[in-house]
């Protein structure tokens, strides 16, 4: 009971300080329906990566994609712009492998 009692506390303290302002999704709806079709350990297993933020490596790297290609549209310099190609083409082909892999492993289920 002194448990829920504390949290209340520490949650009436964050809003008084606005802490929960401005938060993407405020005022919106939060479906839940998908998060209660999955298993619990796998929920868990999600939070905790989550909590960590831990993703997945394709995950990693279509975000490491996109920084290139936004650091490509505005480079002027033409050895930096060669170099940052290359980089995107490794991490281009690295995800490509990694998706085929995927999705061969996907298919190989009996």
């Amino acid at each position: 009971m002194w448990l829920e009692k504390f949290i209340e506390e520490q949650i009436q303290k964050a809003i008084s300080e606005g802490k929960f302002s401005g938060l993407k999704g405020e005022g919106k709806p939060i479906n839940l329906d998908e998060y209660f079709a999955a298993p619990e350990d796998v929920r868990a297993a999600y939070a905790l990566l989550k909590n960590h933020k831990i993703v997945p490596l394709e995950v990693e790297l279509i975000r490491e994609i996109g920084e290139l290609k936004e650091k490509m549209k505005v480079c002027e310099n033409e050895r930096q712009l060669k170099l940052l190609s290359k980089l995107l083409n490794e991490k281009s082909m690295a995800l490509s492998m990694i998706l085929e892999r995927n999705r061969l492993g996907k298919r190989k289920k009996f």
